[in-house]
């Protein structure tokens, strides 16, 4: 595995800090230059799915899981915490995202995070096994373009590093294009959205992946149901990442 020198690892960590620090400032500078405050809007979903896949195939829980997430709102900052567990709620993944739009314009719109995660994961010692949390630091850059209200392309780059030792970390690039509002019907919907994206980890966790996800609901009904599938295109993870699919039932407020 290869490692950086402590002084590029320090500059990363850094980079990480002034990005976050950096929304802040810009959030402050946004709403003193308003004369009305936003008002805080918020919205949230639980789901229940039937096999808990991660952008990082590392971090798939690989069973069913329950998937909780909360958007809070004002103005072009946003805090969106995801909470996932399993179905015998041990915890699976927690992130604390904090977004801030840059360029906010009705067809193209750029975004900086940050996340504060921890990932947890069964280890066998010699007096058993135990639940472990490890911790992620990361920095996220998101560029959508929309085409019309109902269809865009967007492009993410994410630089993830594990702050425990034995962690990974990597750079995730992801390219995504996205349909909202097709009609079913009188009263139902479909949503879709279709996603290339590559991994480059640490520990052999390297691969090019194609992805795709689509919904179905009916107009103002809260629930919706889902299916996702991801195959690897090429990869160094051994043994070699194989197809994976997902179903699940969601509840928005």
């Amino acid at each position: 595995m290869f490692l950086k020198p402590p002084k590029i690892h320090f500059m990363i960590k850094s980079a990480a800090t002034l990005t976050l620090l950096f929304i802040f400032i810009a959030t402050w500078s946004q709403e003193t230059k308003e004369r009305v405050r936003p008002k805080l809007e918020a919205s949230a979903s639980i789901s229940i799915n039937s096999n808990g896949i991660a952008y990082v195939p590392a971090f798939s829980l690989g069973k069913p899981a329950i998937i909780g997430t909360l958007s809070l709102v004002r103005g072009r900052f946003s805090y969106d915490p995801q909470l996932s567990y399993s179905l015998e709620l041990r915890p699976w993944i927690i992130d604390n995202w904090f977004h801030y739009k840059i360029i906010d314009r009705p067809s193209f719109e750029f975004k900086a995070g940050t996340v504060i995660s921890s990932f947890f994961s069964e280890v066998e010692t010699e007096d058993g096994v135990i639940w472990q949390a490890q911790k992620y630091l990361a920095v996220e850059f998101i560029s959508k373009y929309k085409f019309t209200p109902n269809s865009s392309l967007s492009f993410t780059y994410l630089l993830d590093r594990g702050q425990d030792q034995g962690t990974t970390h990597g750079h995730f690039f992801n390219l995504q294009a996205e349909r909202s509002e097709i009609s079913l019907g009188e009263k139902g919907f479909l949503s879709a959205t279709l996603q290339g994206f590559y991994i480059n980890y640490t520990g052999n966790e390297d691969g090019l992946f194609v992805a795709g996800n689509i919904s179905a609901s009916v107009r103002q009904v809260p629930f919706f149901i889902f299916f996702q599938a991801i195959q690897a295109i090429t990869s160094n993870i051994d043994p070699f990442p194989p197809f994976k699919w997902n179903v699940g039932l969601a509840y928005t407020l």
